[in-house]
């Protein structure tokens, strides 16, 4: 029997409402998204194993904002934004790249150290004296867990620490030594014609897996359950099937996935999805871990970004059932995209009346009331006037 982590029986008497339909296309309300649900809350940049040596960065362009992260000469991993502090060029273009001892600007030419304080400027004596500190890069709130980098753009968000955030699933979780895992292939990104609330709905629930997911469903869909979110975390938990395998992919994976032994016993043939207010999914299997997340890029349209790791000794089978891993997973995805696209673009018609949903969907329910809590004004079910979103929505939040 698959065991739970937490208390989570679903109430007897819930509102099985979801979100009302216009908020999947009101770009007054996106801009609140992006400020009260992204922003302000912790974001997955990485792994620490996408910048092992000094000079290596990523970016990350999102919501708005562009985030760059750098590994030290001293060895330390920090967060800035990727914004000259002489007129606001990207410092580095590229999304992931090594730097030998410098970034520079490839607008005028200003220097920065990997610590992100001024090195010079270009014809410094055009300037008056400037302060390193002062136009050295802004950083931002950065945190190392388990070997995955989160950022945070507004400082001093709504959630606790990283660590704090992400205690209930600590013990179990540190049993698969992530921090010591390295890319696979590097970090993925998949643009998708739908609001991004509609990939987090269909993510959020496994009622459909029986009929949307042929692959899950043979793999682990007897044994598949969700615990919705408490706190800003959920958790979803499987293991295979005791007849799995009538599908190619899963039937090879099944036999050459791992059964490691540094695993308690009823990890070794599970998978676990962990999802992360608002937007992210971090989920492991016997062979490797992943993150996934999205972002809108407006109201219809949402990026998708990931990245799968491993371990650095693989051997020959488990790198081979981490293909079929993806394999399975890419499927999936696919599946869901088209979910989503049908889901979405319901809402737009007047016929439209709403969710009405299972207790098998009551994750989708809690992720839409945590939704509530950071921007309130979704919980009116008629939508208020564009110009009036913002001023509305401060008011409520300012009785709460």
């Amino acid at each position: 029997m698959n065991p739970h982590v937490r208390d989570v029986a679903v109430p007897n008497d819930w509102d099985r409402r979801g979100l009302p339909g216009w908020s999947y296309h009101s770009q007054a309300l996106l801009e609140l998204e992006k400020e009260y649900a992204f922003r302000n809350h912790w974001q997955i940049v990485g792994h620490v194993g996408d910048v092992p040596n000094a000079g290596d960065y990523l970016t990350m362009d999102v919501v708005g904002e562009r985030a760059l992260v750098v590994r030290g000469k001293d060895g330390v991993v920090r967060a800035f934004n990727n914004m000259c502090r002489h007129r606001g060029s990207r410092v580095v273009a590229d999304e992931k790249g090594t730097c030998r001892n410098a970034l520079v600007c490839p607008f005028h030419g200003w220097v920065y150290n990997l610590d992100g304080t001024l090195r010079g400027a270009a014809r410094p004596r055009s300037f008056p004296e400037l302060d390193r500190t002062e136009f050295g890069l802004m950083p931002l709130e950065l945190e190392i867990w388990m070997g995955f980098i989160f950022i945070r753009f507004r400082k001093g968000g709504p959630q606790p620490s990283v660590a704090e955030l992400l205690k209930p699933i600590e013990a179990e979780i540190s049993h698969y030594r992530i921090a010591d895992m390295v890319p696979s292939w590097g970090i993925w990104t998949q643009r998708t014609p739908v609001n991004w609330k509609s990939v987090r709905d269909v993510d959020n629930e496994g009622y459909h897996v029986a009929m949307a997911h042929p692959a899950l469903q043979d793999l682990y869909g007897a044994t598949y359950y969700d615990e919705p979110f408490v706190n800003g975390v959920s958790r979803s938990f499987a293991t295979y099937n005791p007849h799995a395998g009538r599908r190619w992919s899963v039937r090879q994976y099944v036999k050459l996935a791992p059964r490691p032994e540094r695993l308690p016993e009823h990890l070794r043939e599970a998978w676990i999805y962990y999802g992360i207010f608002p937007n992210a999914v971090l989920s492991v299997q016997p062979e490797s871990v992943q993150f996934y997340q999205e972002f809108p890029l407006s109201t219809g349209e949402t990026l998708l970004r990931g990245a799968i790791y491993r371990y650095r000794d693989e051997t020959r089978e488990q790198a081979a059932a981490r293909y079929l891993a993806y394999r399975i997973d890419r499927d999936t995805m696919s599946e869901d995209v088209q979910l989503s696209v049908w889901s979405n673009e319901s809402m737009l018609s007047e016929a439209f009346e709403g969710f009405y949903l299972s207790d098998l969907e009551y994750g989708v329910r809690t992720h839409h009331d945590h939704l509530r809590r950071q921007v309130p004004v979704l919980g009116l079910e008629t939508a208020p006037d564009e110009k009036d979103m913002w001023s509305l929505n401060d008011a409520l939040l300012s009785r709460s």
